[in-house]
């Protein structure tokens, strides 16, 4: 039976207020109006919601319990209004957004075409560095939403996180371990690996991989973006350590390959910074909550 929530209104602000006459000057209705709505839904759940005797007004046991549901009901009904009221209120402003490099160029596309779609009197502004700097942008107040690949250490900063990752190793489809079907830890000894600069979270996380795993890469190149990393990788320079979602196109194309390597693996999460005490935009609110409810 579904609830008439004129009545359970009525109801949850006696509860509140303690009294069936305060609530019907804090309602602007009457006295017998309140006990009448009251009485009904009383019929309605086929239970007694106030103790009455000696002119109490106490919750009963069901009466607690409604009222504990009512008041969650409620905040949600103010929660969904507040949501559309900001919503309503985005037309126009700018969102400034600070992604480091395999997320601004794999991941966030995508997601900037959909709040646009929603909201496209918003201008985005996008920067994209490695994952310390992307810190010290919101740091430094000049991104609202930060994404980055990799740790970050900050007392002034919160980390929440995004989504997951994989890391994998890709080498030319010609070099002498691609060839193997399984890799062993000690065939990497003396490969020549392909990194990305330093304040790299890609590179942090592989490089504290590979180091509990006892291997000690031979960096023999370093280059500043995923995509220049992949290119250097097919023309076989050597061996490179990559988020997954950024090697889709070159696996298809066979231009490069990964390898399997027994005892080794590089999970990571994707993750949004926010700086302690500074309260979000409108618009950067809206693209949090977007992302944050994006299916892996």
């Amino acid at each position: 039976m579904a609830l008439n929530l004129h009545h359970l209104r009525i109801f949850a602000r006696v509860a509140e207020l303690g009294g069936f006459s305060l609530a019907a000057a804090s309602l602007r209705l009457s006295q017998p109006a309140v006990s009448k709505s009251v009485r009904e839904l009383e019929r309605q759940l086929q239970t007694t919601l106030f103790d009455r005797s000696f002119g109490a007004h106490r919750l009963t046991d069901s009466g607690s319990a409604l009222f504990t549901r009512a008041r969650e009901l409620f905040a949600v009904e103010r929660a969904a209004e507040e949501e559309l009221r900001t919503i309503r209120g985005l037309e126009g402003g700018i969102l400034r957004i600070g992604a480091s490099t395999t997320i601004a160029t794999y991941l966030l596309p995508e997601l900037l075409a959909r709040f646009l779609a929603s909201h496209p009197k918003v201008s985005l502004r996008v920067r994209t560095a490695n994952t310390s700097r992307i810190a010290d942008a919101l740091l430094g107040r000049t991104v609202d939403v930060a994404l980055v690949e990799g740790p970050v250490e900050d007392a002034h900063l919160e980390t929440h996180a995004w989504r997951d990752d994989e890391l994998s190793i890709i080498a030319p489809p010609t070099h002498p371990l691609a060839k193997k079907r399984r890799v062993k830890l000690a065939d990497l000894a003396n490969a020549e690996f392909i990194v990305r600069e330093r304040g790299s979270g890609t590179r942090e996380v592989a490089a504290k991989a590979l180091s509990a795993a006892g291997v000690a890469p031979r960096v023999v190149l370093v280059l500043s973006s995923t995509e220049a990393i992949t290119q250097a990788v097919s023309a076989g320079l050597g061996l490179a350590i990559v988020s997954r979602v950024a090697i889709a196109d070159q696996i298809a194309l066979d231009r490069v390959v990964t390898l399997s390597v027994h005892g080794l693996t590089f999970p990571r999460a994707l993750n949004e910074l926010r700086l302690k005490g500074r309260p979000p935009s409108d618009a950067a609110a809206i693209f949090r909550r977007m992302i944050h409810t994006t299916v892996n």
